[in-house]
């Protein structure tokens, strides 16, 4: 076991280390320029055609085997708004002090154009399956894009796969496992700690029926198919979301007076916490240092950006158009840490518990605690209840994302048949992750997590050109007015039909 342990904390200071984190930061700001600051720029156009379209064609579905815009978009967050939001959001302030949320917004900014980035490569290169259902992701502009230059087909192949290995054994334990030991102990503790139900086969009774339960749950929408999934995410999503930024709007009235000084603080620490133990932890320049490290670090955690990973929702879409697509991913980013993150950071730094003037937490308190401590402060008891309540809405939404994720990465690597039997299993360790007690799970979990980022990294760096080029032909055609030749698909046939059928208005 500490042999196991030493080797995973070795390859995950190199996934989630200062090289890849600098190596995402730097993708984030090469996508960013290229596309000419597009979030900015087109704010009011990436606005109008993703928020603005929620209740009009974004929910209209042109293709019996493909989602919505607005469906694939609920799918995908499904996945990406999750535990990190709540927990992750503290744990960067326990670490980095209040500057941390300052580089989560940081890693948001760039964040977005490099989820706008994957999502243009992934409908690109999507292509059908065997059952004629959209397939798409890092793994196809893996093989299909970077294979495509001179001397890279193998390690384009090579990269695909790898990246499917890292992504289906991440599904299995951060998609899987640590969401449902996430929501066992959080709900058991809170609502059912005075029930002692005994112990049966070595586990305990509450938590293995905790399990049960939303095994049951989990299987009757997974093992009903992707449309089940995101009709699901559908409703789940907005719902949950709503839900969690009015509660947090009501302790932020309740506390208005504390806005001024939390956004002071945010800014003052921005470049580390001056007065955060100097002589113990380091330098200045080490505590800014790792102020910005678990700043974006956690942004990167909560909103996916760089993973590759919602790319596979977005690729299964109507929308003809892989710009239109993208769009998409800059919504997912803002919704994700500029809303729902910045919530959960202005309710801490609001609450008391961490000082304010030297942005050190205050004796008592940790990371696991610190949220809940927030609402209890200011509603009393069901204040913990409503986080707890958040918590396995996000950490069980999670899962209904990741399950999507996993029988993709199965489908390249397998086939569509053996597709369906990893549902089953991933089904089944649901009850492993609800009587789990070790961390070792959650943290190999989060080593593949993390690796599935650099492959992803490299299929965008090397299609810069493309982005770029895809990017500047849906402008000249939909802002400017150019009458140009649209470019859909690296599909002959693909690009025929989809040229066609917006041609005809379709789109």
């Amino acid at each position: 076991m500490e042999t196991a342990v030493r080797i995973n904390d070795a390859v995950n200071s190199f996934a989630w280390g200062t090289v890849s984190l600098a190596l995402l930061l730097a993708t984030g700001v090469i996508c960013t320029v290229i596309t000419g600051f597009f979030q900015i720029r087109h704010l009011r156009y990436w606005w109008r055609n993703t928020f603005g379209i929620m209740n009009g064609k974004g929910r209209i579905i042109n293709d019996s085997v493909a989602l919505s815009q607005f469906r694939a978009f609920c799918t995908a967050l499904c996945a990406t708004v999750g535990t990190g939001n709540i927990a992750g959001v503290s744990t960067a302030i326990c670490v980095g002090g209040p500057g941390a949320v300052f580089w989560m917004w940081v890693a948001a900014f760039f964040g977005m154009m490099v989820k706008y980035s994957e999502n243009v490569l992934g409908n690109y290169y999507r292509r059908r399956n065997s059952e004629g259902v959209w397939s798409g992701g890092p793994m196809y502009y893996l093989q299909d894009g970077l294979g495509s230059i001179r001397h890279c087909g193998k390690l384009g192949r090579i990269l695909a796969v790898l990246f499917c290995i890292f992504t289906m054994l991440a599904s299995f334990g951060i998609g899987n496992m640590a969401q449902i030991n996430k929501i066992t102990i959080n709900f058991g503790a809170t609502f059912l700690s005075e029930v002692d139900g005994g112990i049966f086969l070595g586990v305990s009774r509450v938590n293995l029926t905790i399990g049960l339960v939303l095994l049951m749950a989990a299987a009757v929408i997974v093992l009903g198919g992707f449309r089940r999934v995101a009709a699901v995410s559908e409703k789940l999503i907005p719902f949950m979301s709503i839900l969690y930024i009015a509660g947090c709007l009501v302790v932020i009235l309740i506390r208005i007076t504390a806005i001024p000084a939390v956004f002071s603080s945010i800014l003052r620490f921005a470049l580390g916490p001056h007065a955060v133990a100097g002589g113990a932890a380091g330098t200045t320049v080490q505590l800014a240092f790792n102020t910005i490290k678990n700043g974006c670090k956690r942004g990167v955690f909560s909103n996916e950006a760089g993973l590759g990973s919602s790319v596979m929702v977005h690729s299964n879409t109507c929308a003809r158009e892989p710009v239109q697509q993208g769009l998409w991913g800059i919504a997912e980013v803002f919704v994700d840490t500029i809303v729902i993150c910045t919530m959960t950071a202005v309710v801490v730094l609001g609450s008391g518990a961490i000082d304010l003037t030297t942005g050190i937490v205050r004796e008592g308190t940790n990371d696991a605690t610190l949220v809940a401590g927030a609402f209890r402060t200011c509603l009393g008891r069901p204040g913990e209840w409503f986080v707890v309540l958040c918590i396995t809405l996000f950490a069980f939404t999670t899962l209904l994302g990741w399950s999507y994720y996993g029988i993709k990465a199965t489908e390249y690597l397998f086939g569509v048949t053996v597709s369906k039997i990893y549902r089953v299993i991933f089904i089944l360790l649901i009850v492993f992750g609800a009587v789990m007690e070790s961390n070792l799970a959650w943290d190999i979990s989060d080593t593949f997590n993390g690796l599935m980022m650099i492959p992803n990294l490299i299929g965008l760096l090397v299609q810069t050109p493309l982005i770029i080029k895809l990017t500047r032909n849906y402008l000249d055609r939909k802002v400017k007015g150019r009458d140009v030749p649209p470019l859909l698909s690296y599909d002959p046939d693909i690009q025929r039909d989809a040229g066609a059928a917006i041609a005809k208005g379709m789109d």
